[in-house]
């Protein structure tokens, strides 16, 4: 049975963490005014209002965080009238949450993370699945770079419409615009391939696969509402996962909504809930300066 740990978590939560960092690097090439601002062992990165990779992930792995460090850090934010976003592991120090409720952070709502083992048994499984998907019409391959905006296109329409499901609301909606913009950044970056699920030759949904450090982060997965509930979801993931473990991974991480149609899938495929985080949000501020 899969189980986190605290070292299992910071392994987690640094990539998470590595993974703003890089969609604000990439859209600091690019002429935004992107924050990145170190603190504890992570980097909390703002790129403007709305954008999906504004957070503080990982924090309280890497030791203790000075409250002069937090000062500065909300300063910062303050000086861009900026929302600051903490996505908080229940693994994490404790005291780090207890301190930012105590300097005005509220609780915004949560996220679940879930995990599962890529060993031999797991990779036969999945081929053996991989085969019944495509004898029932469901085949996925990589995206080619020429099929880059089909799968922006396609995993956007995906998102904009969501399926509904028995749980708390999301804690973040974005506009059709600002995701398409988040996937052609997210298309570029570091250590990420594109999927596309076809069934019966029509394309049916996407999804994304980022390796860091032999940890695959699974994200950016929809299917087009004409083709649900007909296993392109499933397929994508199985596809996704024999890949990565074929590049050497020994750990998918998957992060849902709690109680989300995409947390039923994963658990369905084995995945197991290691953590979660709460996400404390400290609101925008006028700076005093």
């Amino acid at each position: 049975m899969l189980f986190a740990t605290t070292t299992a978590a910071a392994r987690i939560e640094r990539a998470e963490a590595e993974t703003a960092r890089e969609f604000g690097l990439r859209a600091r090439a690019q002429g935004a005014d992107v924050l990145i601002f170190d603190i504890g062992g992570t980097a909390a990165v703002f790129g403007g209002p709305g954008q999906p990779f504004n957070k503080l992930a990982g924090l309280g792995f890497e030791g203790p965080v000075a409250d002069d460090s937090l000062t500065a850090l909300e300063a910062a934010y303050d000086a861009r009238e900026a929302e600051l976003r903490v996505e908080q592991a229940t693994l994490a120090d404790p005291t780090v949450a207890a301190r930012l409720t105590s300097r005005g952070y509220h609780l915004g709502g949560y996220e679940n993370v879930l995990g599962l083992e890529l060993n031999a048994e797991t990779r036969r499984t999945l081929a053996a699945e991989r085969d019944q998907d495509r004898s029932r019409g469901v085949t996925v391959t990589r995206a080619t770079p020429e099929e880059t905006r089909t799968w922006i296109t396609t995993v956007t329409d995906g998102f904009m419409h969501p399926d509904s499901f028995d749980g708390p609301p999301p804690t973040e909606s974005f506009s059709r615009e600002m995701i398409e913009r988040v996937f052609d950044g997210f298309s570029a970056t570091n250590g990420t391939s594109l999927y596309l699920a076809r069934r019966n030759g029509e394309i049916a949904g996407g999804g994304s696969l980022r390796i860091s450090s032999a940890l695959a982060q699974l994200s950016g997965a929809s299917t087009l509402p004409p083709h649900r509930r007909r296993g392109v979801q499933s397929a994508l993931l199985r596809a996704r996962l024999i890949d990565a473990a074929e590049q050497g991974c020994d750990l998918a991480i998957v992060t849902t909504e709690p109680a989300s149609k995409s947390q039923q899938n994963v658990q369905r495929a084995g995945f197991a809930l290691l953590y979660s985080r709460a996400i404390l949000i400290r609101p925008a501020r006028a700076s005093a300066a």
